[in-house]
Formats: structure tokens, sequence, C-alpha cells
């Protein structure tokens, strides 16, 4: 098969032949008929994440149909069309059995623990717990932003986040991920003040449900600008980007008793963020992480899908084949540089 592989971290992936992955007892084989392009894929291909083993092959928000299963699996898996968590849970652990499969101990992430969706064919593990059945009305470029971006949105906005109708929401970036966090917050009636550098990302947040914008490169304190926009702090700030200066700004954006959710994987360098932590004391804030989806949750996640509810499809701004896909990985850290608004999907 084809697969986007780059065998030193930084080193620009090449598109090689390599040999088709093989199902492994109790996981599947899924033929790959679009994967989205994340800042997620940017850290792996960074060094940043201690599972990635060289050489590699990166990709882990997936669409397509499985062709084979493993021992343990069910046959009348083959021939569906698929999607599955960026978070593949184990199934049996602690974690799994309540239901938090997101924060399993024994987790495996296509494109981090192993070779993932940048491929014409990615193997996944687990399949009974973590492959989600796509219905018709989902198309495959669609499904492919859900596994993290929308997913990951959807849990740090409604579960993590507590989002309610009529609360002030901040978003700090508004890549793919802040985006789906602008329309699951505007759509269950929260009002939605986005922050970023990026003209275009602000428009496109406008366009997704925000009722204010902040241009953080041209105001010189962003969550003193929130502040005011929301009338002395947001109920709920969340950090979509992942970096000092927004993780510090989300949690100083919030009202007394507001809640900030971390969803940006930060650079190792700047994991160690100096939090305002008087200001959480004072204030009484709440600071909350967010991983990933649950397979189980999405049945309500499509659900807003087929009522019209969400439309991710808006975002859907690029498609690129694997042969570009190393070009676009690589701009994934110029937000506001000339790097394209929106979600990129990759078409094998």
């Amino acid at each position: 098969m084809k697969a986007l592989l780059y065998e030193e971290f930084g080193q620009l992936p090449v598109l090689r032949d390599v040999p088709d992955p093989a199902p492994a007892p109790g996981g599947a084989v899924i033929e790959v008929a679009a994967t989205g392009l994340c800042r997620s894929d940017w850290h792996a291909w960074q060094g940043h994440d201690s599972g990635v083993r060289l050489p590699h092959v990166g990709g882990h928000e997936l669409a397509g149909t499985v062709t084979a299963v493993g021992a343990g699996v069910r046959d009348s898996w083959v021939g569906r069309r698929v999607t599955v968590p960026f978070v593949c849970g184990c199934g049996t652990c602690p974690e799994c059995v309540t239901g938090n499969q997101q924060v399993c101990a024994r987790q495996t992430q296509p494109g981090f623990t192993h070779w993932g969706s940048f491929a014409q064919y990615v193997a996944v593990d687990h399949a009974e717990s973590n492959l989600v059945p796509l219905p018709d009305f989902v198309g495959s470029e669609t499904a492919a932003s859900l596994g993290c971006r929308f997913g990951t949105a959807f849990r740090a906005t409604l579960r993590q986040g507590r989002a309610a109708a009529g609360e002030f929401v901040a978003v700090y970036g508004c890549g793919g991920a802040g985006l789906s966090a602008v329309m699951i917050a505007a759509a269950c009636g929260a009002r939605v003040v986005a922050v970023d550098i990026s003209s275009r990302a602000l428009e496109l947040a406008r366009e997704s449900g925000a009722e204010a914008a902040v241009d953080a490169s041209a105001v010189a304190d962003p969550a003193a600008a929130v502040a005011e926009l929301t009338g002395g702090g947001a109920h709920l700030s969340l950090d979509c980007l992942g970096r000092a200066q927004t993780c510090t700004a989300s949690v100083r954006s919030l009202r007394r008793r507001g809640r900030h959710v971390q969803v940006g994987l930060l650079p190792p360098e700047e994991a160690a963020v100096g939090i305002p932590m008087d200001r959480v004391v004072a204030y009484e804030l709440e600071v909350l992480g967010s991983h990933g989806i649950q397979a189980h949750e999405y049945p309500a996640l499509l659900g807003l899908l087929e009522s019209g509810t969400l439309r991710p499809e808006r975002l859907l701004r690029r498609r690129v084949p694997l042969s570009g896909a190393a070009e676009a990985l690589a701009g994934m850290d110029a937000p506001g540089a000339g790097g394209a608004a929106g979600v990129t999907v990759v078409v094998p």
C-alpha cells in the first residue's frame, strides 16, 4: 500500500510503498476513505509524543470500510463503513468498564502508538469496542473530522465544560477543534467569543456561531478583551490551540467560579505552563483537561448531525491527496501565517 512515512522527527514525510497491515487478534483493518489532518499529527511528527517509534506513519482521524478482522471479531464488520475514536480503549480495564475509554490506561492510538491513517489501509485494536458504524447520512470526509476535532470538542464543551444556554463561552484558537467547539457551544445556546490571530479563522468562527471575535494580534490583553465583551468574564473558556499564552489567557478570561478546559496539547517545553493559581483560588475556578471521546458517545454526536444542529461539513475547506499531505502537515504550525483556515482532509 501507499503510505506517508517519515524516518526522522521533523523530516518531511515521503509517500512510499509499504506492506499492507494485517489484523491482530481482536483487531481490524480499515481501507481509508478520508482522514483528517490535525495539529496532534504535527506534534507526533515533531517528536513531542513519547509513544511514537520511527519509522512512522501518522494520521488518527479516519473513516473508511472494514476489509479484514482478526480472531474474536465478528465477520459482519467486514464491508461496513466505520470510524473510530482516536483513543481506542482496551475494553476491560477499570476506566473502560466505567465508560471512560478516553483515559484507558492501555489505550492505543492510530498514528501514535502504531502506524496511522495517512495510508491506504490502517489497523485498529480492540475492534468490537471501538468500531463505530457510520450511517448513510454522514459522508466519509465529514466522518473523518469527528474522531478527534468534533469528538474532542463535543466532550470538552458539553461534558467536561458543561456549556449551557445563555452562558458566555470563550474559545482560544479557531483551528479545527476550536471551530468545532464554537459550533457546538453556539448550538446549545451559549454566547461564544472566539479568539485567534487569523482574520480568516475569526471570520469562520462568526460563520459557525460566534457572536463576538477578538483578534489577539491587535489587542494588548486578549483576556481583558474577553472579560469586557462578556461583562466580567466567560463562564467557560477553552484553550483549543495549546500554547502557554493561550492557556494562561483562557484562565484569566473567566468570571468567578468559571471553568477552564484544556483541549490543545502544549509543546514539551511549554507543558509546565504557569497557570495563575492565585486567580484559581480567589475565583474558585475549575481547571479541567479533555482527551478525546468514547465510542459510546458517538450516537449522541451523530444525532446532532442528523438533526442538522451541527454541520461539520461547513468547516471542510481543503482536500489534498496523500502526495500533498506532507506539505500540509508542515504548515500546521503556522496559524495566521498563510495556513489554511478550517479543516483539511486527506483523501487517499
